[in-house]
């Protein structure tokens, strides 16, 4: 029986959806599972409650102050004195920016192999090596390989695949305390700005992508009403987050959020694989494009050819006309 570790990330109040896709992926290690809670201002029995009914044996709450606001080097300190503490075989985070980050802290402290973005792991007992699959060049090749230290650290690429629990269980609760370094802790929350009523981005159901063929700013306007009719939310490529028609935080992509919605329609993408990589986690993808040969509509499910501007306004009126 091995040990893994899993790093929790808290989304609002509870843990991230993430996580519990992380902690799922921990399961088919077929080991005791533990989750590390950084600070002591989570409500640690709800968190242990969620924990449970996902196979998580322990919640191990790491107390300190420094821990209460997130800050990758702080919880990088603590998640090596948690592994120092409890000796893991695997130590698991999801591939989120907070995850990766922290895995990374924590793995050039320890001078521990630090593998990220894998889709799925594997662990033959006998040979003490973990088997996983990870994503390579942008989302386009899966690669094999395996890992043979004494402690393993990976993230779970977001997305990858669904968190599922198993019953009822509660986790049992363990406080450590730390002893964490000021100085360590050079990043600092300085702000928080709230996010706009309804869906994000990554929870959303149907997602409306706009690319440079959209043309401008002003051009998003179908899509922000497409989205507030089927309930869905507007995202973009990285090419209109350069152009200053979207804020980052709408872009998909590698270096924007990873997204899992129902029905993704991308309108004017050409699909650049940094986008894809964003996007290939949905569930069906709609491609709105004059030229049909690009990769995003060489990957789409369906394909409509043809001037945006005239087919979102015609699904528009559509929408409106069966509602009427």
């Amino acid at each position: 029986m091995i040990d893994i570790l899993v790093l929790a990330e808290i989304d609002g109040e509870a843990i991230s959806p993430a996580t519990l896709e992380a902690i799922t992926a921990a399961r088919a290690l077929d080991g005791t599972i533990h989750l590390l809670l950084c600070g002591s201002s989570m409500d640690a029995e709800a968190v242990a409650e969620v924990a449970g009914q996902f196979g998580v044996e322990t919640v191990h709450v790491a107390e300190n102050e420094v821990l209460d606001v997130f800050s990758p080097e702080a919880w990088g300190q603590a998640l090596e004195l948690a592994i120092d503490e409890i000796s893991p075989d695997v130590v698991l985070a999801s591939g989120t920016s907070k995850g990766n980050e922290v895995l990374a802290h924590a793995a050039a402290r320890l001078d521990l192999p630090f593998v990220a973005n894998c889709t799925q792991l594997t662990a033959d007992l006998a040979d003490h090596e973990v088997a996983l699959t990870r994503i390579q060049w942008g989302g386009s090749l899966l690669e094999e390989a395996l890992l043979t230290a004494d402690t393993r650290i990976v993230s779970i690429a977001h997305h990858a695949l669904e968190a599922e629990p198993l019953g009822t269980d509660v986790a049992d609760i363990e406080a450590i305390e730390m002893d964490i370094d000021q100085l360590y802790a050079r990043t600092h929350v300085v702000g928080r700005e709230m996010a706009e009523a309804g869906v994000t981005l990554a929870t959303a159901p149907i997602v409306f992508g706009g690319g440079r063929g959209v043309g401008s700013a002003e051009a998003f306007a179908p899509l922000e009403e497409l989205a507030q009719l089927l309930g869905g939310r507007v995202g973009c490529s990285r090419a209109v987050t350069n152009n200053g028609w979207r804020p980052h935080r709408d872009q998909v992509g590698q270096t924007g959020t990873r997204i899992a919605p129902e029905l993704y329609v991308a309108s004017g993408i050409s699909g650049a694989i940094q986008h894809w990589v964003g996007a290939m986690a949905s569930k069906k993808i709609l491609a709105i494009n004059t030229d049909p040969e690009a990769n995003m509509v060489v990957k789409a499910d369906y394909f409509v050819e043809g001037d945006l501007h005239k087919v979102l306004p015609a699904v528009i009126d559509e929408i409106k006309s069966r509602r009427t």
